[in-house]
């Protein structure tokens, strides 16, 4: 491959990876911020922080299903921008309301909602956009950095957002999240112009809706890939909130120990992602593919015996890192192989399909899972989960992961 693991990929790359880096830390640096605003300003019970985490992630993925054309025929590049600015704006009307007396949890679940879909829609961009940028050879380096610096972010960020909230309150880390978009959408314009992609002659517009979840499901290596990363992302966040339950409720864990147990393995997902291109060098794609899969779910089934002090801690601690560092193996090889089964015309709407998917997924098992916690106990519902994601390996693809040779446009079969 021309791009090694500490090579260069080109000034462009460099300016998208930079925006990238800057927003992401922004996003992470606020984790938490919004429940913690209703909670602490606005007095929110527990319904309602429930309510406000699943509205955005739902209503945002039923906003951005027509989304995938719209980004698809645009210059992503702009694309990137206007999400970038949408983002600042929404979350600055938060921080105006705030300053003037008038914020209500109304403003923060609609404020949600477009940050959800905005987040949707620059994901889309972002992955068309940068097969546009790369050859096919420098995909996995390039997935891998940005793989490295989301789990660099997520172990910084929160620790690091969590002393502000503690020194300056929650409306401190809004602030800053919103000056990372305005940043990132400043690094991006630096990139230059591309050219905009051109609209097919053929296929109705609500036809163009759907190509995306077509492609994926008509496609013998992304239908299964598509069935396993959906499910094992949905199985795996619904524990979150039952995990924060056991530790801080049950169990009496501080909520140090709980950010440390969060944030702490985060640097084994910065490895992984660094030792993914070097795994594929030595062992081939497909064979790491298939045992990092496998391996990330062997391990939150642990997490319904975890007990209190530092021994519960230390238990944590190991089953998170271990699974988090197969994950950072994992997604940059996940992520060049739906790039490489994906024509150019297609991988915005492919994108956008894949995370409306896994959003609306997420949603409903985290509000599924919690009736279970409610019904059987905190315990229960997480062995339940960790048994699920020891199925989900039989879903990841076994055929061969060669790529489509046809990198053009393929407006034929999306028709």
């Amino acid at each position: 491959m021309t791009g090694v693991a500490g090579g260069s990929l080109g000034r462009q790359f460099r300016f998208l990876w930079t925006a990238y880096a800057v927003s992401t830390f922004g996003t992470r640096f606020a984790f938490d911020a919004f429940p913690l605003i209703a909670v602490l300003v606005l007095d929110a019970g527990p319904l309602e922080v429930s309510l406000l985490a699943a509205a955005g992630l739902a209503a945002g993925a039923v906003f951005a299903v027509p989304l995938g054309p719209v980004v698809e025929f645009r210059r992503q590049r702009s694309v990137l921008m206007t999400a970038d600015l949408i983002r600042f704006a929404a979350l600055s009307s938060v921080v105006g309301a705030f300053a003037f007396g008038v914020l209500t949890f109304a403003q923060l679940v609609v404020v949600s909602v477009v940050v959800a879909t905005a987040d949707i829609a620059f994901r889309a961009a972002s992955g068309a956009y940068l097969k546009t940028l790369l050859p096919p050879e420098d995909l996995l380096v390039a997935n891998g950095r940005f793989e490295a610096t989301t789990w660099t972010a997520t172990a910084l960020g929160p620790p690091l957002g969590g002393a502000s909230i503690g020194l300056f309150g929650p409306i401190t880390t809004v602030v800053v999240d919103a000056v990372s978009y305005l940043l990132s959408a400043a690094g991006i314009r630096a990139i230059g112009r591309a050219a905009r992609p051109q609209r097919p002659a053929s296929g109705p517009r609500a036809g163009e809706v759907l190509a995306g979840w077509r492609h994926i499901f008509r496609h013998p290596v992304l239908r299964p890939l598509f069935c396993h990363t959906v499910l094992f992302n949905g199985l795996l966040l619904a524990t979150s909130p039952l995990l924060a339950v056991l530790m801080l409720g049950e169990l009496g864990f501080p909520p140090w120990q709980y950010a440390l147990a969060l944030a702490g393995p985060c640097l084994g997902g910065l490895a992984g992602s660094r030792l993914a291109p070097r795994l594929v060098e030595r062992f081939g794609r497909r064979r790491v593919l298939l045992a990092a899969g496998t391996l990330r779910v062997c391990w939150p089934i642990g997490l319904a015996f975890v007990g209190p002090g530092l021994g519960g801690l230390a238990l944590v601690l190991t089953l998170q890192l271990v699974m988090i560092t197969c994950i950072g193996v994992f997604n940059p090889l996940f992520a060049t192989l739906r790039l490489d089964h994906t024509p150019a015309d297609r991988v915005a709407r492919t994108v956008s399909a894949w995370t409306i998917t896994s959003n609306a997924t997420v949603a409903a098992l985290t509000a599924l899972w919690g009736l279970l916690a409610a019904v059987t106990s905190t315990r229960a519902a997480l062995a339940i989960a960790g048994v699920l994601l020891l199925a989900t390996p039989l879903l990841l693809p076994r055929r061969a992961t060669r790529p489509s040779t046809d990198r053009r446009a393929a407006v034929s079969t999306c028709a």
